[in-house]
């Protein structure tokens, strides 16, 4: 191998070399970006976490009473399903979609 062979081959090493470089550079900031869009959800995550605790603790007693006064309203005659809402039942007559949505779990 002469020396204008050898010294071609060491130029397109360099060069693929800095293209190379120029490709790691564009994936470490794209990690980078990444890594910081993670952290800012986990902070986010934890946060709603934390809100949704103190919420769950207040359900189940709002859950209850609106629950209890729905079974209120339907054993005094009227509709608590969403199709009839408020409409009085005919001889008080069962109704299955308010009977699902009063005694679902």
């Amino acid at each position: 191998m002469d020396k204008k062979d050898l010294f071609d081959a060491l130029d397109n090493f360099s060069q693929t070399l800095l293209v190379t470089l120029a490709e790691v550079e564009a994936v470490k900031k794209n990690l980078k970006s990444v890594v910081e869009e993670n952290i800012a959800l986990h902070l986010e995550n934890d946060k709603l976490r934390e809100r949704l605790g103190e919420v769950e603790k207040e359900a189940p007693t709002k859950t209850k009473k609106n629950r209890d006064n729905l079974r209120k309203l339907y054993y005094d005659g009227f509709h608590v399903c969403t199709d009839f809402y408020g409409q009085r039942r005919e001889n008080d007559a069962e109704c299955m979609f308010c009977d699902e949505l009063l005694f679902r779990e």
